[in-house]
């Protein structure tokens, strides 16, 4: 410390002092104020069906109940339809969901469900019949310091709302 200039004493403090005013920002996400933003399945679209590949795309919604825009660093996901595992995976997916809004996105899976076929045909034969999903995950917020939020969550998707006619 003996060797340092003036300039480099004020450099230093002014970077340190730039440090914890911007991490200000990120102290409501570590506080009893935050409130864990909820996670919806919305929609599985079938890309492309063949035999021993099925390719969908996964559209999840994110609503942020807090009063400061969520920034979202990625998704850990674990989706089953009707008790049968249809994709796990993670999505690094980066984006920020506005403050009291929210913020749809999708995600690309790849899966082989010929052990399954004729349960999940058989589900989809009756298009105004629910299929229930379970979603278990974790959504990793914050920019630097952020947290874990883990999900779970059971709902249905009736797949005659998403077949054009």
């Amino acid at each position: 410390m003996c060797c340092q200039t003036p300039l480099t004493r004020i450099l230093s403090l002014l970077l340190t002092l730039g440090l914890f005013v911007s991490l200000g920002g990120c102290s409501s996400w570590l506080t009893d104020d935050f409130r864990d933003p909820e996670v919806r399945l919305l929609k599985v679209d079938v890309v492309k069906a063949k035999l021993l590949e099925q390719k969908f795309v996964l559209r999840f919604r994110i609503d942020n109940p807090n009063d400061i825009s969520l920034p979202i660093r990625g998704l850990n996901y674990n989706v089953k339809l009707n008790g049968v595992l249809l994709a796990e995976g993670q999505s690094d997916k980066s984006f920020t969901v506005p403050a009291r809004g929210h913020q749809t996105f999708d995600v690309p899976v790849r899966t082989n469900l010929w052990r399954h076929l004729k349960r999940i045909v058989n589900s989809l034969e009756d298009p105004d019949e629910p299929i229930s999903y379970q979603l278990q995950g974790e959504v990793k917020t914050g920019l630097m310091f952020g947290r874990s939020v883990h999900l779970q969550r059971n709902g249905e998707i009736i797949p005659g709302n998403y077949i054009p006619e």
